[in-house]
């Protein structure tokens, strides 16, 4: 079986969608919202500081600096990953840190569907079935958009 994930996409893309998943992850754990200054400090304590425009631009895909070993292996460590988790596209580990991490993310957001449904306590069993058949096909609906993206 072959990925067709990182074909069309620049080493910049798959670095920002990974930094983005990273902190989809940290948010939906039930944290805060990442803020730049935390990940800043971490940075700057560890000798590989990051401006807040280089952290944007590596968020959004446009950074062709974002090729630092030691920023990425620091980066990795700030959000609990594998050192090496941003820096290979090539091997396993990656791939495999990648499909745990989306699925932390699933799980997580049915946690959340079904802590939401049960806050609906007053609400008759039709309207519960009909809220959560919305929200299902919501999110079946963003898995093919998600899958189309990838392909294209």
């Amino acid at each position: 079986m072959t990925d067709d994930t990182g074909s069309s996409e620049t080493p910049q893309i798959r670095l920002a969608r990974k930094l983005n998943l990273l902190l989809d992850l940290y948010e939906a754990e039930g944290s805060e919202t990442m803020t730049y200054p935390e990940i800043n400090r971490h940075m700057t304590q560890r000798g590989t500081p990051l401006s807040r425009s280089r952290w944007a631009y590596m968020r959004s895909g446009d950074s062709s600096m974002a090729t630092d070993p030691m920023l990425l292996r620091n980066l990795a460590e700030f959000f609990g990953v594998d050192r090496d988790y941003l820096l290979d596209d090539a091997g396993e580990i990656p791939k495999l840190v990648d499909a745990q991490l989306e699925l932390l993310r699933t799980l997580r957001e049915s946690r959340v569907r079904n802590f939401a449904a049960r806050q609906l306590q007053g609400i008759s069993p039709e309207t519960l079935v009909r809220l959560r058949q919305v929200i299902d096909e919501r999110m079946r609906a963003q898995e093919v958009d998600d899958a189309d993206g990838h392909q294209s």
